[in-house]
């Protein structure tokens, strides 16, 4: 039900469902387009929630490669889900769970489970009703006890993975009543090479939907610039909506600034029009305004922060990148990310690490580009350089504290050089026996007991955070005694396991098991990338506080 009871919001109406498809190419910003409609019904005083569609065959994206569909976003529940399910929770500000992630394989998987166990009594099992009938089911199920959810269909309309959740859409459409459902469509408006915007690739888009059975009541013109009057009319002619449907969505600067487009061009207000929750919404003096003040504050300093990694492509640290953002809007910092490909860095890029004020060495599989991060991490540790280290960062840390400050060349991970004579990173004990590789990691949210008195302690203010986690291997419990030796502490541990590492002999040296970039928002940046900017800044500085903590 809405956050605020002024809105007198009656149950009675029932949940709003509004369906988001794409046309003429992937990658036009479906998902944010969504999210932006999404954070401004919350804005308005709905409670709102989100369903990603993915028509791959994969059961969850946990095993897809970072190249082809960027990083693998993890929930609290452990699902590993497509990254657009991250722009919604940082944008609706909501925490959610796998149930909001719908795969064909996820889909197709649990129908044939049914079939295999004899539920449907011999009867032929097909695409209708029997799949079609578990994505409506699927939709219904994770839209309880919301207001609004939106749902956004990946790829793109005329494509035949997406064929059975149309059809389920369609179907969905007749089941509900007319003012419960609003299809929105976003599609790309080109310019020709005389500066025209080009509306064909729209009609055509259009027309593909139609011929499915589906009538989009709002268009979204993805463009460079705001689409013009004569634009938008030729759409609204062409495509059989009113002028008053169709809406801009420009490129901005930065994403979080859509929301702020959107409600320019009124698609909130029509969206609440046409669902009939205008009257129930906030009103416009008394909606949250959390949103446009925190994205639209100004940045006073600026600072350059190098992101050691091997996938060159920013999609594949989507949240490294936001979670950056986000602390640089609690501290009012300009962040500019610099790449280091960690591949080429022993040969070329060492010179982009002096160019930064402080190195992040993010998560990843594989051995490839381990040593130019290896020696990333050295250059900070020898350098003071502010350093933070997540999941392989962090494991990559305690790699390269074995080989260079204790003298065993040979440390390494059991995961990347199985023959190691001191695998100070092995195997989680569970993990022994699994043989299948996809959601078999550990994952979700867990508790870590961190240290008093820490910069652990110092970062989240608390003795306890709870982070979300994807790993197979973890620091190796046989060499934690001589590894913390020469100023290396685990200030931060879940039982046995060590969960947080940092060095008392330096500014900012600070590595996660975890992935807190996971649970950062904007109105609530994570407390590992605040300290770190913190350190940055010159603000803070570990050294002093293990000098505290002594004379404690």
């Amino acid at each position: 039900m809405p956050k605020e009871p002024e809105t007198g919001y009656d149950p009675s109406l029932g949940r709003k469902f509004i369906f988001v498809t794409g046309g003429v190419m992937s990658g036009l910003g479906k998902g944010i387009t969504a999210a932006s409609t999404g954070r401004l019904l919350s804005n308005a005083g709905f409670d709102v929630t989100a369903v990603k569609i993915d028509p791959y065959l994969n059961v969850d994206a946990g095993t897809m490669n970072p190249y082809q569909h960027g990083e693998v976003y993890v929930l609290k529940d452990g699902g590993e889900v497509d990254l657009d399910l991250g722009n919604y929770e940082r944008f609706l500000g909501t925490d959610m769970t796998s149930d909001h992630n719908v795969t064909t394989g996820k889909t197709y998987q649990h129908v044939i489970e049914k079939e295999r166990a004899g539920d449907y009594l011999g009867k032929t099992v097909q695409i209708i009703p029997h799949i079609t009938d578990d994505i409506k089911r699927r939709i219904r199920e994770a839209a309880e006890e919301t207001d609004v959810c939106i749902v956004e269909v990946g790829g793109t309309v005329g494509d035949i993975e997406g064929m059975p959740y149309l059809e389920a859409l369609r179907q969905f459409a007749h089941e509900e009543d007319d003012d419960d459902i609003l299809f929105t469509h976003v599609t790309l408006v080109p310019y020709s090479k005389n500066g025209e915007q080009k509306t064909k690739p729209t009609q055509h888009s259009v027309k593909e939907l139609r011929s499915i059975g589906l009538q989009p009541d709002i268009l979204v013109g993805r463009c460079e610039d705001k689409l013009d009057i004569e634009t938008k009319e030729k759409i609204a002619l062409f495509c059989d909506v009113h002028i008053d449907a169709v809406f801009s969505n420009p490129d901005v600067e930065d994403v979080y600034h859509v929301p702020l487009m959107v409600e320019e061009e009124g698609l909130d207000q029509y969206v609440m029009d046409r669902l009939g929750l205008d009257e129930e919404a906030l009103p416009p003096a008394e909606r949250d305004n959390r949103w446009r003040e925190l994205v639209t504050r100004d940045r006073a300093d600026e600072v350059d922060i190098a992101l050691v990694g091997k996938y060159d492509l920013e999609d594949a640290y989507m949240s490294v990148h936001e979670a950056l953002k986000h602390a640089g809007i609690e501290r009012q910092t300009e962040v500019n990310v610099l790449w280091v490909d960690s591949d080429e860095m022993l040969d070329r890029h060492e010179n982009r690490l002096k160019e930064a004020d402080g190195v992040v060495v993010p998560g990843g599989f594989g051995s490839r580009g381990i040593e130019g991060k290896l020696k990333a991490i050295e250059y900070c540790r020898a350098h003071n350089v502010p350093f933070l280290g997540l999941c392989l960062g962090f494991q990559m840390a305690v790699v390269e504290h074995a080989r260079n400050v204790l003298g065993h060349e040979d440390a390494h991970s059991a995961e990347l050089d199985p023959d190691t004579g001191y695998p100070v990173i092995d195997i989680l004990p569970e993990q022994y026996e699994v043989e299948e590789m996809g959601g078999t990691m550990r994952l979700g949210a867990h508790d870590t007991q961190i240290e008093s008195g820490s910069l652990a302690e110092h970062v989240y203010g608390d003795t306890v955070c709870t982070e979300r986690h994807r790993h197979r291997y973890e620091v190796n419990p046989e060499y934690i005694g001589e590894l913390e030796r020469g100023a290396l502490d685990f200030s931060g541990r879940a039982d046995n396991r060590m969960e947080i590492v940092e060095r008392t002999d330096h500014p900012f040296f600070f590595g996660t098991q975890f992935h807190p970039e996971f649970r950062s928002r904007p109105d609530r940046a994570s407390p590992p990338f605040v300290g770190f900017l913190e350190a940055v800044a010159g603000e803070l500085d570990a050294r002093e506080l293990a000098d505290q903590e002594v004379q404690a």
